[in-house]
């Protein structure tokens, strides 16, 4: 099965376009080697996947379906054998979390209100 597929099936990307994009970014790894979105995949590979954050996830391909599936049975395609982060490390993710900015996605829509008075306001050149 092609690695894009399956990491769309497995529901550990939401959709094949948003696999592949993070298999050509260089966010995939197959057995320690680059992935392709057409790789073959076999029952035993380790694929390692970055996540935002800098979290690495490592999962090792147990099963493989031709169609979508429920999450829950998706899971049971592969097994997660991620480290857990060390208190240090998930301190820092929290950190960071905290630290970065809302931003709130381009295709969102319309300015609701708390935005709408920070764009009046910048337009008429005041501060708060």
């Amino acid at each position: 099965m092609r690695l894009d597929l399956w990491l769309d099936v497995t529901c550990l990307y939401r959709t094949r376009s948003e696999a592949q994009k993070a298999i050509r970014g260089g966010k995939v790894e197959v057995n320690r080697q680059s992935g392709k979105p057409h790789r073959e995949l076999k029952e035993g590979d380790e694929i390692k996947l970055t996540r935002p954050l800098g979290r690495k996830q490592k999962v090792v391909v147990r099963g493989f379906s031709e169609h979508h599936i429920p999450k829950a049975d998706a899971r049971k395609l592969y097994e997660d054998i991620t480290p857990q982060p060390t208190p240090e490390e998930a301190e820092m993710l929290r950190m960071a979390r905290l630290a970065r900015p809302f931003v709130r996605a381009a295709n969102a829509g319309s300015p609701d209100k708390r935005e709408r008075r920070e764009l009046r306001r910048m337009k008429e050149g005041r501060q708060k």
